[in-house]
C-alpha cells in the first residue's frame, strides 16, 4: 500500500522542467517542506540504526542524538536562510559563484559526490536489511528491489515528486516508529509516553526502575553498565561536533531550503522540521532501553530448542547467529568474546523489537513500512544531489554551457540512474554497518563544506584560493584518517585504536579536519588578493533582512 502511494504521487507530480526537477519549482509550502525535510533528514540510520547503536553503546550512543539534532539547529540558524537568499540550486553552485571559480565548483562537486555516495550506501544497506527479513530473501536481493523502487520515483519526479513523496513517507515512518514504542512502554512500565516510560518503574509491582534493572542485567553479563560511558570526553566531544557541523554541511538537506518561495518560509520550515525530527529523536533512547532489556531477558541463558519464533526468523537473514561453543544447547550471551555465543547485528534491534515484545503482526508490518520509508526518502534526496551535481554543476555550468533545458533534464535522469547502480553496489558491499557509514559521511561533510559555506556567508574577504585549498586539505585529511583507521590500506587491516591522533576516533575526526580547513582557508586568503568588489557586495546583501533599505532621515 505504501509503495503504491509513493509511486502514485511520483506519477502525479512528475517534473516537466529543470527547476521542478532540482527545486520543485520553488513553490512548496513551509509545512510540506518541514515534513519533507524531516523525512529527508531521518534516514535508515535514524530509524533503523540509531536506536540499535544506543542499545549496544548505552550512554556513549548519545553522541548521535546530540550531534544530529544539534546540527539541525546550526543549519536552521546559520545557513538555511542565507543560502535561500543567495538563490542557487545546489551547494556546488553556491560555492562556484561565491568563490567566482570553476576550480572551486569542481572541488565542491567532488566533495558532494563523496559525501552523497558514502551516505547513500548506508541507506541502501538499510533497505536491504528490511527487505531481506520481510520478503524472506537474502540481503543483496533486498538491496536490488530497493534500487528499482527508488529509481522509479526519483528519476521520474525529481525534487517535485520527491517532496510530496517524502511528506507521505514522514507520516508513515513516524506512525510506524511511535505505535510499537507506545505499546511496549505501556506493557513494561504502564506509561503511555515512551520518554516517560524509560525513566519509570516496571509495571510488575517490584518498584524497580527500568534503567536500574537494565544496568543490573548488563553487569551480570559482564557488559559496561548501560548508563555509564566508556569513551573519553574528548572523543565524545569530537564526534558530537563532527556530526553537528556535518549535518549543517549536508548537501541533500541544504537543497530543501531552495524549494520554498521566501527566506521567511525557509526559516519556518526549518523550525517545523526540527519539531517533527524531535518526535523520533526523543523516542529512540526509550526504544533502545526497551529492546535491550527484552532481548537480554528473552535469550540469555535460554535453551536454543525453546527460543521464540522471532529468533529463528532473524537467523535466516544472517543478521543474528548462535554458535554453541560449549555444546550445552544454551545461549550464552556475555561480554567476553571467547565465551559469547550470540552475534547480533545492531541494525536489527528496532525491527525485531515488536517481535521480541510479542506485539501483533500488523505492528511488525507497519514498522517494516516505516523503515523503508525512512531509507527510501533519504536515498531519493541524495540521488537528486548526485544527479544535480553532475547535470547542473558539471555539464551546464562548465562543460556544455549551451545545453538545452530538455538536454539537461535528460542528463539529470541518466546521472540519477547511474548513481542508483553505484549506490546499490555499495549497499551490497558496505564498509561497516549503516550508522557508522553515515557517521563517516558526516565527517566528510564537516571537513569539506562547512568552513567554505560559513566563511562564504560571514566573511566577505574570503577568496577562492583560501576556500579551494581549505576544502582540499580538509577532505584529503579526513579520507586519509578514514582509510588508515577504518578501512585499512589496500587489503591491510586498519590501524589499531591505540594509534588514534589525540585519542579521537574516525567518526569524530571530521572536527579536526574541519579545523584544519578553517586554518588553511584563513591563512591562504590573508596572503592572496581580496575577492572582486561585486562578490563582496553579494556577501553584504545576503545578510541583510529582505525589505531593509537605507535608513531614512
Amino acid at each position: 500500500m505504501t509503495f503504491a502511494l509513493y509511486i502514485g504521487i511520483a506519477i502525479w507530480s512528475r517534473a516537466g522542467s529543470t527547476k521542478e526537477f532540482y527545486v520543485a519549482g520553488g513553490g512548496v509550502s513551509p509545512l510540506a517542506n518541514g515534513l519533507a525535510t524531516a523525512a529527508d533528514w531521518m534516514s535508515a540510520a535514524s530509524f533503523i540504526s540509531m536506536a540499535g547503536l544506543i542499545s549496544f553503546m548505552g550512554y556513549d550512543g548519545t553522541v548521535y542524538l546530540m550531534g544530529w539534532t544539534g546540527g539541525y539547529v546550526l543549519l536552521a540558524l546559520l545557513l538555511a536562510p542565507y543560502l535561500r537568499k543567495f538563490g542557487k540550486f545546489t551547494v556546488p553552485d553556491f560555492i562556484g559563484d561565491r568563490y567566482y571559480s570553476n576550480v572551486a565548483r569542481t572541488v565542491a562537486v567532488i566533495c558532494a559526490l563523496l559525501v552523497s555516495f558514502t551516505y547513500v550506501a548506508g541507506q541502501m544497506r538499510g533497505v536491504g536489511v528490511v527487505f531481506s527479513r520481510f520478503l524472506e530473501v537474502d540481503i543483496n536481493t533486498g538491496v536490488i528491489i530497493g534500487m528499482v523502487i527508488v529509481l522509479f520515483y526519483a528519476v521520474l519526479g525529481g525534487m517535485k515528486g520527491i517532496t510530496y513523496t517524502q511528506v507521505a513517507q514522514y507520516c508513515v515512518l513516524i506512525f510506524a516508529f511511535m505505535v510499537p514504542a507506545i505499546m511496549i512502554s505501556f506493557n513494561m512500565t504502564g506509561a503511555i509516553i515512551p520518554q516517560i516510560g524509560m525513566g519509570s518503574t516496571l509495571s510488575d509491582g517490584s518498584g524497580v526502575y527500568l534503567l536500574d534493572k537494565l544496568d543490573g542485567l548488563s553487569r551480570e553479563l559482564g557488559f559496561a553498565e548501560y548508563t555509564q560511558g566508556t569513551k573519553s570526553k574528548i572523543d565524545l566531544f569530537a564526534i558530537t561536533l563532527a556530526l553537528m557541523v556535518g549535518t549543517a554541511g549536508l548537501p541533500h538537506v541544504i537543497v530543501r531550503f531552495f524549494t520554498v518561495k521566501r527566506v521567511k518560509d525557509a526559516r519556518m520550515s526549518a523550525g517545523l522540521a526540527l519539531f517533527f525530527i524531535a518526535i523520533l529523536y526523543t523516542t529512540a533512547p526509550a526504544i533502545s532501553v526497551f529492546a535491550r532489556t527484552n532481548l537480554i531477558e528473552t535469550v540469555s541463558n535460554r535453551d536454543y530448542a525453546s527460543v521464540p519464533k522471532w529468533f529463528k526468523n532473524w537467523e535466516t537473514t544472517g543478521l543474528l547467529a548462535f554458535d554453541d561453543k560449549n555444546n550445552d544447547g544454551k545461549i550464552q550471551y556475555v561480554a567476553d568474546p571467547e565465551v559469547n555465543e550470540l552475534k547480533i547485528d545492531n541494525d536489527i534491534m528496532v525491527l525485531a523489537n515488536p517481535e521480541i515484545a510479542q506485539l501483533p503482526n500488523w505492528v511488525i508490518a507497519l514498522l517494516a513500512a516505516g523503515g523503508l520509508a525512512a531509507a527510501l526518502s533519504t536515498a531519493a534526496g541524495l540521488l537528486l544531489v548526485i544527479s544535480a551535481s553532475v547535470s547542473h554543476d558539471l555539464l551546464k555550468k562548465m562543460i556544455l554551457p549551451n545545453i538545452s533545458e530538455k538536454g539537461e533534464l535528460i542528463a539529470a535522469r541518466v546521472s540519477a540512474t547511474l548513481a542508483v547502480c553505484v549506490a546499490g553496489y555499495f549497499g551490497i558491499n558496505p564498509p561497516g554497518f549503516v550508522a557508522a557509514v553515515v557517521a563517516l559521511a558526516f565527517g566528510l561533510a564537516a571537513a569539506s563544506f562547512f568552513p567554505a559555506i560559513i566563511l562564504g556567508i560571514f566573511y566577505k574577504k574570503m577568496n577562492k584560493e583560501g576556500a579551494v585549498a581549505g576544502m582540499i586539505v580538509g577532505t584529503l585529511l579526513m579520507l586519509f584518517y578514514m582509510i588508515k583507521f577504518k578501512l585499512g590500506w589496500l587489503g591491510a587491516a586498519p590501524s589499531p585504536a591505540s594509534e588514534w591522533w589525540f585519542g579521537i576516533s574516525p567518526e569524530g575526526f571530521g572536527s579536526v579536519a574541519m579545523l584544519a580547513n578553517f586554518i588553511v582557508s584563513l591563512v591562504i586568503s590573508a596572503f592572496t588578493p581580496d575577492p572582486p568588489e561585486d562578490v563582496q557586495q553579494i556577501v553584504e546583501e545576503i545578510r541583510l533582512p529582505s525589505g531593509a533599505g537605507e535608513a531614512t532621515h
